[in-house]
């Protein structure tokens, strides 16, 4: 079994009393901490969705190429405009389009299934923490991180394939280490099925990363735990699943469009690794300073969670987090294409390494990352304060009729500001003030970003970017 007790605190320090759980605690933790989240997911990701308009190009293509699947009746063959769009497989299209049909052609639907996606894949990292180290705290703290990640909460608003792949991605990985860690064969199985159904699902939103990756980590991590007849055997049950899944589609779309593996397997995948003139061209160490960026307001504990992590990568659990974190991010390193968006899969498992290190420290009394880190997201609110009054002042940014964005961008920075005072002070007892801080911020923003005249230029304009017609779709 790979189930661990809560690790010992560090040193000979007693835990803070505010951090001391007895069983009554324990279990109140438990039993609130999935009602909190979703209090948290629907304030800070489901209500923000109609606070702006559709950004270009991404999200009105999306939003497009699912609204003529809807109108026209095709469901295998996604078409942009009326001409064959192949660069990307149909299931992603699936839930946008079913997102509109439900809620209408309107903001809430386009986005609801970027919303839905990372909401669940939160749930997951609550999930799989709690399974590996069975403590409340290490598992809502995993959740609060990952759901307050940049990178995370601003793809949860924003239309597009990759918060659903990520989902799937991680529901696979999340799977395999159920599946490892079952006490049954029935529940082995049930979770060796649940990884191929993720696989199934993830091809059929992007391709064939969607089996890559789970094989990539699975395979190190089978050998080096002496499991690999495992993998053998009950790995056939998730292949089984994965083409049960995506089969019935592949062969629908070679039947309509012969041409579309062609383009999608070289095009899409050889070129966009290997070749010269892939698209998205960046060197290979771009994803190290975006891994910074994209785990702000956290950013300061990542030395601490990489240091702790490696000390204790040969326990199971750690190595497992280690290999899903680190062979994917010098996977897509190796890439010649590369977008921000597609280290997305690699945060989760840094979530739960994070979660897992802040409440160790905690329980040894040791608050010194979590100030550190709190003044460096001090310094960041101070420093785009006084940004923003001397651009507002020499060359404005917001209009004298858009006040109301200017005020919301203020009243943001002092959100920010304040709730990072609290844990600078105890960081102890108020390090989660920042998640909530966090949640506030993203709804602000892009609020505030409505209100801008310079940021308009740079999008749509409103939900008339969806055509509300029964005709021929026009363009978003």
């Amino acid at each position: 079994m790979h189930r661990t007790s809560p690790p010992p605190a560090y040193g000979a320090s007693a835990p803070p009393s505010g951090f001391t759980l007895g069983a009554s605690t324990t279990s109140t933790l438990q039993r609130w901490a999935l009602p909190l989240l979703l209090v948290a997911f629907g304030l800070f990701y489901l209500v923000p969705l109609t606070s702006h308009g559709l950004w270009i190009p991404d999200e009105t293509r999306y939003a497009q190429i699912s609204q003529e699947m809807l109108l026209s009746g095709d469901w295998v063959a996604p078409h942009f405009m009326g001409i064959r769009y192949f660069e990307k497989p149909i299931a992603g299209y699936w839930l946008i389009a079913i997102g509109q049909a439900i809620f209408g052609d309107n903001l809430f639907g386009v986005r609801i299934a970027s919303a839905l996606s990372t909401g669940l894949s939160v749930l997951l990292a609550y999930l799989i923490t709690r399974r590996m180290w069975n403590d409340p705290r290490k598992s809502l703290a995993a959740a609060l991180l990952y759901m307050s990640f940049g990178l995370i909460a601003g793809q949860a608003g924003y239309s597009n394939l990759d918060p659903q792949f990520t989902l799937w991605v991680n529901l696979s990985l999340v799977a395999l280490w159920f599946a490892l860690d079952g006490r049954t064969t029935r529940e082995r199985l049930l979770a060796w099925a649940g990884l191929g159904v993720a696989c199934g699902m993830g091809f059929m939103t992007k391709g064939f990363l969607a089996w890559l990756l789970p094989v990539l980590i699975a395979l190190p991590y089978m050998i080096w735990q002496r499991r690999l007849g495992e993998l053998l055997r009950y790995g056939l049950v998730a292949v089984l699943v994965a083409i049960g899944i995506s089969l019935p589609w592949v062969l629908s779309i070679h039947a309509h469009e012969p041409d579309f593996w062609r383009f999608f397997f070289w095009h899409e995948h050889i070129r966009r690794f290997a070749a010269d003139n892939a698209q998205h061209t960046r060197p290979w160490w771009f994803y190290l300073p975006l891994l910074v960026a994209s785990s702000l307001p956290w950013a300061a504990l990542l030395p601490g969670t990489f240091m702790q992590a490696w000390k204790d990568k040969r326990q199971a659990p750690t190595g497992f987090l280690l290999l899903w974190f680190l062979l994917p991010l010098a996977f897509f390193s190796l890439s010649r294409g590369k977008l921000p968006t597609y280290i997305m899969p690699c945060l989760l498992p840094l979530a739960v390494l994070m979660g897992s290190a802040l409440i160790d420290r905690i329980n040894a009394s040791q608050g010194r990352s979590i100030r550190i880190n709190s003044l460096l997201n001090l310094l960041i609110g101070v420093a785009a304060m006084v940004a923003l009054l001397y651009i507002q002042l020499t060359r404005p940014v917001y209009g004298h009729n858009e006040m109301l964005g200017l005020s919301l961008v203020f009243i943001m920075l002092m959100g920010w500001i304040i709730a990072n005072l609290l844990p600078a002070a105890r960081p102890l007892q108020y390090w989660a003030a920042r998640p909530w801080a966090s949640g506030c911020w993203w709804p602000c923003c892009r609020r505030a970003c409505r209100g801008s005249s310079c940021i308009t230029r740079c999008r749509t304009s409103s939900s008339r970017n969806i055509s509300k017609n029964s005709g021929r779709p026009r363009a978003c």
